[in-house]
């Protein structure tokens, strides 16, 4: 557990951001049934009473912790589908981009909410939303640079899912290794080879060196 440093409050009460984060914090760490409002004010040391200046209830923190993780998660899938680029093989690089950046996309996050949908009708709904979203951008960034429907369709698909059988199965794997991989992930989504331009603007937005020592991810 990492507890909530409590200088980040405002006031004494905290903040609405404070309590989100430890939600987010408690839900990571021991799933659904630790986010709960006496063993969050615990964590932040703040009363339980203040938690009600923030959230009506513990499904209001819930609703408002599904919303963090879409706007968040699905939102960076079409802004880097959005993004300008000159190939198809840039553009599927500024999608890697998301796979590879925590602080664009948590797949750990991800792979929490998907286990809460289990449990909840509501929460399964709106995963399957967002999942048509997420799907839909890679679906029309294909389409923009001249792919058939069908095709981009099909390539929309095996790019998603195969991000999402990285996360569902808890892939860890070494940095260098799965950076190396990167050029044939692209040609394989889209039959174009990356350049090596487009790949150096790529390793310099993630910080990577090829070289550099191995990390796992």
């Amino acid at each position: 557990m990492h507890p909530i440093e409590t200088e980040k409050t405002t006031g004494w009460r905290g903040s609405r951001e404070l309590w989100l984060e430890a939600a987010k914090q408690a839900l990571l760490e021991a799933g659904l049934d630790s986010v709960k409002i006496q063993p969050l004010a615990a964590r932040l040391g703040l009363s339980r009473t203040s938690f009600y200046w923030f959230f009506g209830d513990r499904n209001a923190l819930l609703d408002a912790l599904i919303e963090e993780w879409d706007a968040k998660n699905t939102g960076a899938f079409i802004t880097a589908c959005d993004a300008y680029a000159e190939t198809i093989a840039e553009a599927v690089l500024n999608l890697i981009v998301v796979f590879h950046d925590p602080e664009l996309f948590e797949p750990q996050l991800d792979f929490a909410v998907r286990g809460w949908a289990h449990k909840s009708d509501a929460v399964m709904a709106r995963v399957n939303a967002a999942d048509e979203r997420r799907l839909d951008a890679i679906r029309r960034m294909f389409l923009r640079f001249g792919f058939a429907a069908g095709d981009a369709d099909i390539r929309a698909r095996t790019v998603y899912l195969v991000q999402i059988g990285y996360i569902s199965m808890q892939v860890q794997e070494d940095r260098a290794a799965r950076m190396a991989r990167v050029p044939d992930y692209v040609r394989i989504y889209c039959d174009i080879a990356p350049a090596a331009n487009e790949l150096s603007r790529f390793h310099a937005r993630l910080g990577f060196e090829p070289g550099q020592p191995a990390s796992s991810l």
